[in-house]
């Protein structure tokens, strides 16, 4: 629907995946509930392609300006982008991703697969160094969850200067941001994956990951479809369905996400009991280091009445965690380190309960 190419992204998001507006014709996508179709069309069974699907690709192609196929989850869509790796191929990555991220990487490391070069997310120079020969630079920006920034368009051109056409494939997870804040693709990346399950889809009921690769790499969508087709790693329609209707609303969450983010942030960084707030300006997710070390950083999880202890990120309930409670984050994580997840309740609640959290943290500590 290439009409719509010179609107804003929020009414992209709104306007695509859409049926054509025949009189009497449905106005939402409808969830097609198939596992095979009839006979010489272009589909033949439902592993390959559902329409329910498409609606969504549609969309999310169009934000991040590529075309995009949907996964059965975020990590699936990080296994495939993996797997475009040869066997004993180079894998540039920063040290600080989501942990299954890391625990992917190192398992297939561990099996012989392939080779894990880790890095600085902030060092441009080190992360084009340390290309040479590699296959794959897996990006997250902000990072998972240190929200440390990499520089995208200098380490492009990096990559172009000095490796020129045998520059590896360069993925960058866009989770965190959204297309509505950054588009990795217009900065020169192959490809862009999200864990849909977030900001997406937004209401923290539904499992689902994407890729979005860049137009001129056709070759890379069709090793990716090729791999969601082998291993199974596809949506199931409700899931599409429930993302495509959770993205509708996506620039409203974001916004109201963003400015409490940023509420949040100015006065964390004045309360008694945090040591040092990470956000990198932009976004609703923000990082803080409290006193008490480990337990005092429990103590506040576990004080809030408003805030949800629990994992996952992107909701329209506000979240918070110690990261390093997983056994699958790495070790120069701080281990005072709270994850915030901002959603859109009311910031001056989320403010008063965040801040009796920490104020009991600081007396226990």
């Amino acid at each position: 629907m290439t009409h719509y190419d010179d609107l804003a992204p929020a009414t992209r998001a709104v306007a695509l995946g859409r049926p054509a507006r025949d009189p009497g014709a449905p106005v939402s996508a409808p969830v097609t509930f198939t596992s095979t179709f009839v006979a010489e069309g272009e589909v033949a069974y439902a592993r390959t392609s559902n329409p329910t699907w498409e609606a969504l690709e549609e969309v999310l192609g169009s934000l991040e300006g590529g075309s995009a196929l949907t996964f059965a989850s975020g990590m699936a869509a990080v296994a495939a982008v993996v797997g475009l790796v040869p066997v004993g191929g180079v894998v540039v990555a920063p040290r600080h991703v989501y942990n299954g991220t890391t625990g992917l990487l190192d398992e297939r490391e561990a099996a012989g697969a392939l080779t894990v070069r880790r890095v600085g997310a902030e060092d441009v120079a080190g992360i084009v160094d340390a290309c040479e020969g590699a296959d794959l630079l897996l990006l997250e920006s902000p990072t998972n969850p240190m929200m440390e920034l990499t520089d995208v368009p200098a380490v492009v051109a990096g990559l172009r200067e000095r490796y020129a056409g045998a520059r590896p494939v360069l993925a960058v997870d866009n989770t965190f941001a959204t297309p509505l804040a950054q588009q990795p693709l217009a900065w020169g990346a192959d490809v862009v994956i999200h864990s849909a399950t977030k900001y997406l889809a937004g209401h923290s009921d539904v499992l689902l990951g994407a890729t979005v690769v860049a137009g001129g790499r056709v070759d890379l969508r069709e090793r990716l479809h090729t791999h969601r087709s082998l291993h199974g790693a596809i949506p199931g329609p409700m899931e599409a369905w429930l993302v495509l209707r959770g993205v509708r609303t996506l620039h409203l969450r974001l916004e109201r996400a963003q400015a409490g983010a940023q509420v949040l942030a100015g006065r964390l960084a004045e309360q008694p009991a945090v040591r040092r707030v990470r956000y990198p300006g932009f976004g609703g997710m923000l990082s803080v280091e409290v006193l008490g070390g480990a337990e005092g950083a429990e103590r506040v999880c576990a004080a809030t009445r408003l805030w949800t202890h629990s994992t996952s990120l992107g909701g329209v309930e506000s979240q918070i965690e110690r990261r390093r409670r997983h056994p699958l984050e790495v070790a120069t994580v701080p281990e005072d380190l709270v994850r915030l997840s901002v959603g859109v309740e009311d910031v001056e609640d989320l403010w008063a309960d965040l801040a009796q959290a920490l104020d009991r943290a600081l007396d226990s500590a």
